[in-house]
């Protein structure tokens, strides 16, 4: 989403083009009017095929890249940014498989089979991203297989899809907050506009008056409304935004833990290292430590 834009229309997305198909197939680049803050009666199977930036999913932040593999639940409001140069444009940033319960509730009274695809759906109320490498090679072909085909061979092709998905046990579970308690359509418009100015200005100081003034609310209100929508209080959300993007940055590259600090828009560094030991459990050296070790093998798995 773009520094500039201006987001008018509804964060309810109805999408009215089922045409008496089970499932809808879509892609989009970025920046795109369908990248906002927004939810749907939907399931929504997730390819990130270009770029990189930051995915909000319920109360979750994280850092998603080409291969990132996502599946969220109805209702559960989610959004992906992704962090490009001034005027830059990806023609097809996204792969995505839309579908609702009324699939799978009718389908299983007749194939019975298609039961084992439940838990996994039950989970993804709370947004799933998958992890297995592997897994993603073999789910990135079959969403080409989706995009080519029609009819009951496109169904075909999904639910093979969603049996390989079902079967890994290497996912993460994602929001804390299931979708019931954050999909408002009411409040969910203004919360896009407030996480794409926080997104833009997170790596300076940055207050709650400010962005309530840029919406034109009042603190008190801004305040109420952003948790309800995003299950965490302001604070909590910048902190937590500013935490991703120093992952980001400890992963990257060897730049020093007080420059990224900094870079990442805190202004003290032992307020850093505790609210990054909060929320990730280790200092940001050992993450780093870590990281490296984690990708040396996958690299020898390859």
């Amino acid at each position: 989403m773009s520094r500039n834009s201006r987001i008018t229309e509804p964060s309810y997305e109805l999408m009215d083009d089922h045409g008496g198909m089970s499932i809808i197939y879509r892609q989009h680049g970025f920046p795109s009017p369908l990248v906002r803050w927004h939810f749907h009666k939907e399931y929504e199977l997730h390819l990130i095929v270009a770029s990189a930036g930051k995915v909000f999913i319920g109360d979750y932040i994280g850092n998603f890249h080409p291969g990132s593999l996502f599946l969220t639940g109805p209702n559960l409001p989610h959004n992906w940014i992704s962090q490009l140069a001034e005027g830059e444009q990806v023609c097809r940033r996204d792969m995505l498989v839309n579908f609702t319960d009324d699939l799978f509730e009718h389908a299983t009274q007749v194939f019975s089979e298609l039961r084992t695809l439940a838990p996994m759906l039950e989970r993804a109320r709370y947004g799933i991203e998958f992890r297995d490498p592997a897994l993603i090679t073999e789910a990135t072909a079959l969403m080409h297989r989706i995009e080519n085909s029609e009819r009951s061979s496109r169904l075909g092709w999904f639910l093979i899809l969603m049996e390989l998905l079902a079967g890994t046990e290497d996912y993460h579970l994602l929001s804390a907050t299931s979708a019931s308690a954050l999909a408002d359509d009411i409040h969910v418009d203004r919360t896009n506009r407030a996480v794409d100015y926080i997104f833009s200005h997170y790596g300076r100081e940055l207050s709650l008056e400010e962005v309530a003034g840029h919406l034109n609310m009042k603190p008190t209100y801004f305040s109420r409304v952003f948790k309800q929508a995003t299950g965490r209080s302001f604070v909590e959300f910048v902190n937590r935004l500013r935490i991703s993007k120093s992952c980001e940055l400890l992963v990257e590259g060897d730049k020093p833990v007080t420059d990224i600090c900094f870079a990442s828009g805190f202004n003290n560094l032992s307020n850093f290292n505790r609210r990054f030991q909060q929320l990730k459990g280790m200092t940001p050296t050992d993450y780093r430590r870590l990281a490296v070790q984690r990708l040396t093998e996958q690299n020898l798995r390859a």
